[in-house]
């Protein structure tokens, strides 16, 4: 039959907080703060909680990267768009008279109005944009 060996004295300095949270914790426990201290302090040196830290913030990293690259995709989208309907409008639309220019501007106000509630519908149920855009577009087909 083995011994077990004796364990030894370790003499810490805690923040007065952390001291009286150590305190609460063991009591609403019902274990020794020694107890509660040894298994804090093995825990935190353990190898495999390491590494299953390291796993966590990995993967929270990779959820992050994903999301990121989501955003640029959506955000290209949004600028490319914008640039091929401001090419379009730019080379269709001839400039109007002064006279009839007014009254256009009077008329676009409402198709303005008219506009931003039809996106707000769409924004509100979808489907989105992005959804309706393949995912798998190849940078090589680009026709500009």
């Amino acid at each position: 039959m083995t011994r077990r060996q004796k364990k030894k004295k370790t003499t810490v300095y805690l923040d007065p907080d952390v001291e009286k949270m150590l305190a609460d914790f063991a009591a609403r426990r019902d274990q020794s703060q020694s107890m509660i201290a040894e298994a804090a302090i093995a825990s935190f040196l353990s190898p495999d909680d390491a590494e299953r830290r390291e796993a966590i913030v990995a993967k929270r990293l990779d959820q992050l990267d994903r999301r990121m690259t989501r955003v640029e995709r959506d955000v290209g989208i949004a600028v490319e768009s914008l640039a091929v309907f401001i090419r379009f409008w730019l080379t269709t639309t001839p400039a109007l008279p002064e006279p009839v220019a007014q009254a256009a501007r009077a008329k676009a106000g409402e198709r303005y109005e008219s506009f931003v509630m039809a996106l707000g519908r769409r924004l509100a149920k979808g489907p989105k944009l992005r959804q309706e855009i393949s995912e798998d577009i190849s940078a090589s087909g680009d026709d500009d």
